[in-house]
């Protein structure tokens, strides 16, 4: 009966990952439940099916049915962006616009060399300029801190909504454990599990909001918006992680061509930044590709095999969402090793203009000096 009931949870396991299907899950599983405290009946299993049975299509199309006449919450009204930043560029941009006395710094530097810094394609602008260029190292500055907030940002937003998808992957499999129990086919003990991971993915989502919130905090601080008067857009991806990483020569080409620009006490502290930089850089773009290619294509199949399993009745429902919280889990992972390596390359590349950072980014979670909000 639970495979029939609950056939519909596979659309949340598809390559593409859907966590409206979860919520729908959830939707369907409050429209049947009795009031708070009621435990439901065995004829309200009986009703349930024979409710399907009045759809064509069975639990989609009550679920539509339910969606469109049975009380909810409130849906969240269409909010417009009032400051789009799609790129980190734009963010540079904007953050560049706060600090007045730098236009005279872009007009010096030139509209090729000013967009190359801000894309953060700092490799291919002339060290010399950092001599030549009063207030240059500040514009620099200004231009990584702008792109490490802005992908932090981004991440905490992404981690955030798969936070959301994992809680209600757990609620549903604890409602359907509550109903296993209050039917005399579960003990209680049996459902203690699925009680315990609705738990953790609830306090899970407190600390994804919270970092998200911070996340945002720090960005609006940075481009001097105050306040929570002006929405923020940003996209809901990295950009593409580059197929390679630069490599060791091309980068000892970079670093001795900046080195030979910068005074002794300056250049011997660049140079220790730098290699260290180069090894957090090197290493997260390994971790992001495995993450990418290897880790999340091999979840995917999983899933999509949990899913003909389940269809086939080799499947158990509580199999399906745990192979749905585990994806999501992957996700997360991903995500934060796309956050780490677009933060190891910031300060990777502010190194090749003299840049000499004081943290670097701990791969794994947050930046090394734990300022950074945590993306777990």
């Amino acid at each position: 009966m639970i495979h029939r009931v609950h056939f519909f949870v596979a659309l949340a396991c598809r390559k593409t990952w859907r966590p409206l299907a979860l919520g729908l899950l959830l939707t369907s599983g409050n429209a049947w439940a009795q009031s708070a405290g009621e435990a439901p009946k065995l004829q309200d299993w009986r009703a349930a099916n024979e409710a399907v049975a009045q759809f064509k299509r069975g639990h989609i199309d009550l679920l539509k049915w339910e969606r469109s006449n049975l009380p909810n919450e409130a849906p969240a009204p269409d909010v417009r962006a009032d400051l789009m930043l799609e790129a980190p560029a734009q963010a540079v941009r904007e953050a560049w616009k706060r600090h007045p006395g730098l236009r005279g710094v872009q007009s010096k530097l030139g509209a090729a060399a000013t967009l190359l810094v801000a894309e953060g394609r700092l490799e291919a602008v002339d060290p010399g300029l950092q001599r030549r260029i009063e207030g240059m190292d500040e514009l620099l500055e200004v231009a990584v801190d702008a792109r490490k907030t802005w992908i932090e940002a981004v991440a905490a937003r992404k981690v955030l909504r798969f936070r959301e998808a994992a809680l209600t992957s757990a609620e549903a499999g604890s409602e359907l454990g509550r109903r296993m129990v209050s039917v005399g086919n579960w003990s209680p003990l049996q459902a203690t599990p699925f009680q315990l991971a609705t738990a953790t993915a609830r306090m899970d989502l407190i600390r994804a909001r919270l970092a998200a919130a911070e996340a945002d905090g720090a960005l609006r601080q940075l481009l001097k918006l105050g306040g929570n008067s002006v929405v923020l857009g940003l996209p809901g991806d990295f950009p593409e992680l580059p197929a390679k990483a630069m490599g060791q020569d091309q980068w000892t080409q970079h670093l001795d061509a900046v080195q030979a620009q910068l005074p002794g006490v300056t250049a011997t502290r660049n140079r220790v930044a730098a290699q260290r930089a180069f090894g957090f850089y090197s290493a997260s773009h390994g971790l992001a590709l495995i993450h990418r290619d290897e880790v999340l294509k091999l979840r995917r199949f999983v899933a999509e095999e949990t899913v003909l399993h389940y269809n086939g009745m080799l499947k158990s429902v509580w199999d399906l969402l745990g192979e749905v919280r585990n994806q999501a889990v992957a996700e997360i992972d991903a995500i934060d090793a796309q956050r780490d390596f677009w933060l190891a390359e910031a300060d990777f590349q502010w190194t090749l203009q003299g840049g000499a950072p004081t943290s670097f980014v701990s791969l794994g979670g947050g930046s090394a000096n734990g300022d950074g909000p945590a993306a777990h």
